[in-house]
């Protein structure tokens, strides 16, 4: 199995780039892991007292968790992905069923900042895009999916998650083999990675 890292700051375009390598290789080939599922449940503390914790920071994530579930799928076993409500900060009951594939995709804003998980990487990618640009994705993701107020997000945006980018996300990139300049719309570097992947494929 090849392990594949896809990080980046929020809303720099992870999501889009990891779309185009499983539509380009085959879905049927990969498998995917999102760091954002593995948020620990806060529901020990009051609805204010969530709100007010720091998701940016890598103590908000159980990293062990999906560090062991890329042992399991790289030991040919399937996996149970949490699945987090963002709405109430607590981590539901169900899970998704994740199964080993031939390509797995590993991809979060902390993943290459967290040695465990980098070292199970065969290959680490890093989207790079203004900072302006992911403000405004982060903006639109959170008021139309996560029914959150301008307020609420512009607030947690200059509280956490700008510090929390130039402390953890921004140094992480020395760690990435390649680096994609303005994420999922910059079409030839991701059909490169792409044809990089079909080739590993091919190779096994």
């Amino acid at each position: 199995m090849v392990v594949v890292g896809i990080a980046g700051g929020s809303g720099s375009g992870k999501t889009t780039v990891v779309r185009a390598i499983s539509e380009g290789v085959a879905p049927s080939s990969v498998a995917i892991l999102h760091h954002d599922a593995y948020y620990r449940s806060f529901d020990h503390l009051g609805e204010e007292e969530r709100a007010a914790v720091n998701f940016d920071h890598p103590d908000a994530l159980e990293t062990s968790l999906m560090v062991e579930h890329v042992d399991r799928l790289s030991e040919g076993q399937v996996v149970e992905m949490p699945v987090y409500d963002f709405h109430s900060h607590t981590r539901t009951e169900r899970t998704v069923r994740v199964e080993p594939a031939r390509i797995l995709i590993v991809d979060g804003i902390l993943i290459l900042s967290e040695p465990e998980l980098r070292d199970r990487m065969d290959i680490r990618i890093f989207v790079d895009t203004d900072s302006d640009v992911r403000l405004v994705r982060r903006l639109r993701r959170d008021l139309l999916e996560r029914g959150r107020s301008v307020t609420s997000v512009l607030d947690q945006y200059e509280r956490t998650v700008r510090p929390m980018h130039l402390e953890f996300v921004e140094p992480s990139r020395r760690h990435a083999d390649v680096i994609i300049p303005e994420g999922g719309h910059n079409s030839v570097a991701v059909d490169m990675l792409v044809t990089k992947l079909g080739a590993v494929l091919a190779e096994n």
